[in-house]
């Protein structure tokens, strides 16, 4: 797997903490959205992140502390997909 996309990463959020009632995770500008907004908690950005890592193979250092959107996630991961030998 060479990118982390936005469809994968909504759907590894719902597998972590489900989705939150009147939030649509398919609008075009979920990615901008806070995960907060999303009705996402500190403990499933922690999971989430920790899926990621599991899954693509990659360490994500301090993400909990600098990710606030699902495209900050993206950038992070992605980065580290970048540097993956």
């Amino acid at each position: 797997m060479s990118e982390l996309t936005l469809p994968v990463l909504v759907e590894i959020f719902r597998q972590c903490a489900g989705e939150a009632e009147g939030v649509d995770l398919q609008s075009e500008d979920v990615g901008e959205a806070e995960l907060n907004a999303l009705g996402y908690d500190s403990l499933a950005l922690l999971e989430a992140i920790s899926q990621v890592e599991r899954k693509y193979s990659i360490g994500m250092p301090d993400a909990e502390s600098r990710i606030r959107t699902l495209n900050e996630f993206l950038d992070q991961a992605n980065e580290q997909l970048t540097r993956r030998p």
